[in-house]
């Protein structure tokens, strides 16, 4: 893989600092946001002593409330700072995605007008036009969202698990025993969807090769009254092409519940057990409340 992706470094090269200040950005979108379960752990630990010790009466001293109300306002401030350098990520990194997109078409197009009379008479013209779109779309998606979202796993996910692991060390490793089960899971569907996407893309390459030979011999299907056969001929290709796509389909709604069915099992796991944790004062609410937010936010990311 490292192999194909090689002469798409280039590329990124040219827009290196544009890359840096977004990894930057990303550094920082999770760096908040994993701050967030922490301000909630605060305010449920005051809410918890306050109303133990006072009851609920306590909360509504002038003090109480001013410090309910800090919390408040720094949940809104991390939500709304996170926001901020989410927004600039997104900006930085799907732009650079499409600049690259932008310098791919041109350049590609250049090597078209550079190649021999006889490429063109092996090649069939969909085949090129399903590369110039189709194919260039899934690089500009492998440029912009997959290293945006991979990047904020793996930022995400190492700060998230080191304040869980400071939270309780038997938990977090009850809440990572679905991991390796959910990585092999990904491996074996991940080769699955390759091979029936790579299927996908010859039948788009073929219906978009019929359509550009219908296209422009229109005249000669007029005159030779080829109409009918060749819209047949075109609904059958269209057909194989649902054909092909519903498999992926189906294993696409298999992936992702079963992913979510062993994130499922982990939290489960976390409940029952960081809930004994709390009955027995070895955790606090507010540390228990902040433990199962990490396991919620860390959901999608994985």
């Amino acid at each position: 893989m490292h192999k194909n992706l090689r002469p798409l470094y280039p590329y990124l090269w040219n827009y290196k600092g544009t890359l840096l200040f977004g990894a930057v950005t990303v550094v920082l979108t999770n760096g908040i946001w994993v701050l967030f379960p922490q301000v909630i752990r605060r305010a449920t630990d005051f809410l918890d002593h306050t109303t133990s010790h006072q009851g609920i009466n306590g909360l509504m001293t002038s003090a109480a409330r001013r410090q309910l109300l800090i919390y408040c306002l720094l949940l809104l401030a991390v939500a709304f700072t996170k926001g901020i350098f989410q927004f600039l990520t997104r900006w930085l990194v799907i732009g650079i995605s499409r600049e690259i997109e932008y310098d791919l078409r041109n350049d590609l197009f250049r090597h078209l007008e550079s190649l021999s009379y006889s490429f063109y008479q092996k090649t069939r013209t969909g085949d090129i036009m399903a590369r110039m779109t189709n194919d260039l779309n899934a690089v500009r998606m492998l440029l912009g969202p997959a290293i945006m979202y991979s990047a904020n796993t793996i930022v995400f996910t190492a700060a998230a698990l080191f304040f869980m692991w400071r939270t309780s060390h038997k938990l977090t490793l009850y809440a990572v025993v679905p991991l390796p089960l959910a990585s092999i899971t990904i491996q074996y569907f991940g080769r699955k969807i390759h091979e029936r996407f790579e299927r996908i893309q010859a039948q788009f390459s073929e219906i978009s090769a019929r359509a550009q030979e219908n296209f422009s011999g229109a005249r000669v299907i007029r005159a030779y009254v080829q109409e009918e056969p060749e819209i047949a001929l075109f609904e059958k290709s269209n057909q194989e092409y649902v054909a092909r796509s519903l498999p992926l389909a189906r294993l696409m709604g298999m992936l992702w519940p079963s992913l979510e069915a062993m994130l499922g099992l982990a939290v489960i796991l976390v409940l029952w057990l960081g809930g004994r944790e709390v009955i027995l004062h070895r955790m606090t609410v507010g540390q228990f409340i902040a433990f199962n937010t990490y396991m919620i936010q860390l959901t999608w990311p994985i």
